[in-house]
Formats: C-alpha cells, sequence, structure tokens
C-alpha cells in the first residue's frame, strides 16, 4: 500500500510505502523530488496515520540537516565530523 502524504518542508509530499513483516511494519518514506528516502519500523497496532507521520517526521529531519550542511558548505564552514578523537589511540584502538 503507497500513500501519498504533504508537509511544509515537503510541497511535492512524499511517497509512504508499508511493508509488514511478523509482528512489525517497515514504514519508507521517500522525497519524489530529492529521491532521499528513510524508513522506520513500527507496531502495525499504532495506526498507519501515525507511521506515516512518524516516518515523514524523520525525512524532514534528513532533509534539514541536508540542507543545513550544504549551507555551511557554502559558508567556508567545514562538516562537523564525529567520533574523531584528538589523543593518542591506546593499545585498544590498534
Amino acid at each position: 500500500m503507497t500513500v501519498k502524504f504533504r508537509s511544509n518542508l515537503l510541497p511535492e509530499g512524499a511517497l509512504i510505502e508499508y511493508v509488514p513483516s511478523g509482528a512489525y511494519v517497515k514504514v519508507s518514506a521517500v522525497d519524489p523530488v530529492t529521491r532521499e528516502e528513510v524508513s522506520i519500523v513500527g507496531d502495525p497496532r499504532s495506526g498507519a496515520k501515525r507511521l506515516s507521520l512518524e516516518a515523514v517526521k524523520k525525512l524532514e529531519f534528513v532533509l534539514r540537516r541536508k540542507q543545513s550542511q550544504k549551507e555551511g558548505a557554502a559558508r567556508g564552514q567545514s562538516p562537523v565530523t564525529r567520533g574523531k578523537r584528538s589523543e593518542t589511540p591506546s593499545g585498544w584502538d590498534l
């Protein structure tokens, strides 16, 4: 089942797909313009509307993050790197 869902950040809407898998359902949200895709896994008893909203919220988060990274790169800011330590590695890190 595929449903079209609209939000403020997604003027063209988002495509929502539900894939049941046992006791859970995988919900994918795709932005048709950027072709960015995210997915969540939830309880089917939550209802299609709630699962759709959660998937679209995650898609909007990803799109906002990518947009802010592009704006930061345009201003000459370096991207934030995670997990990089400045100290010397210990024997466990080798």
